[in-house]
């Protein structure tokens, strides 16, 4: 018989879709210690059952353009239109039909250390990745809603995939030759978007952190160029750095 220390140790390392064959396999087992742990996991199934019934639910916009017909969807989403300093920075991400994420969905809504984790799975997994950039330069020249539009743009030629649909997060674009919806909360309510939102969100906090070296004065690693307290009283005190959008600066006057 396994000791109890060996049965959790067997529940522990197991994945979350290998957990209703475990809790069968120890159902009949009437010691104290193991009904406690078949409790626990029950419960972290259910969770488990939970995320897999909201998965689906936001991958109804996916399925549904598979199930025309096309063969390829991507997520297209942007990071960073409302930051004082720093670039503009859109994700647009292609999987095939089917593909689950557990804890996919608003970037915003996500802890740093759950958005990183995820950030791998979704590498992993993804079939494309697109990513797009545009500096504060460009978006004192062109105002952020342009530059937006352009990241997105970018992230959509950087795919190696052409895909048949572009699903968005509340936006449409113009001169482009793919079919598009616009869906409003898109990183909450469709799959993809949300795990381009992620994506977005990952790499522009990495380029906000290295940021921060360069300009420890103004903690860009907490802020990530957002006009929290600290940030004004930085920027009060030291002044603007070539970073930052002058457009936004002009606001603040």
């Amino acid at each position: 018989m396994q000791t109890i220390q060996k049965i959790e140790q067997e529940f522990k390392t197991c994945q979350n879709d290998e957990l209703k064959e475990l809790l069968a396999k120890y159902s009949s087992d009437s010691r104290g210690g193991v009904r406690s742990i078949c409790d626990k996991y029950s419960k972290k199934l259910s969770k488990y059952y939970d995320e897999l019934r909201r998965l689906k639910e936001i991958s109804r916009y996916e399925d549904y353009y598979f199930d025309s017909g096309l063969r390829s969807v991507a997520g297209l989403d942007e990071v960073g239109r409302g930051p004082l300093a720093g670039p503009v920075v859109a994700c647009c991400v292609v999987f095939k039909k089917g593909t689950i994420i557990e804890g996919v969905g608003d970037s915003k809504k996500l802890s740093e250390k759950s958005r990183n984790n995820i950030f791998w799975d979704i590498k992993r997994k993804a079939l494309d990745i697109g990513m797009g950039v545009v500096d504060e330069k460009t978006i004192d020249k062109i105002n952020i809603v342009n530059a937006t539009k352009q990241a997105m743009k970018e992230a959509i030629d950087n795919l190696t995939i052409k895909p048949d649909v572009i699903l968005i997060d509340h936006m449409r674009l113009d001169d482009i030759d793919y079919i598009q919806e616009s869906i409003t909360k898109g990183d909450e309510k469709c799959f993809s978007i949300g795990a381009a939102s992620i994506m977005a969100k990952v790499m522009r906090d990495e380029m906000m952190y290295n940021y921060a070296k360069e300009y420890p004065e103004y903690h860009f690693d907490k802020n990530k160029g957002y006009g929290s307290r600290e940030h004004f009283e930085a920027l009060l005190q030291y002044g603007a750095t070539p970073i930052y959008r002058e457009s936004f600066l002009k606001r603040l006057k």
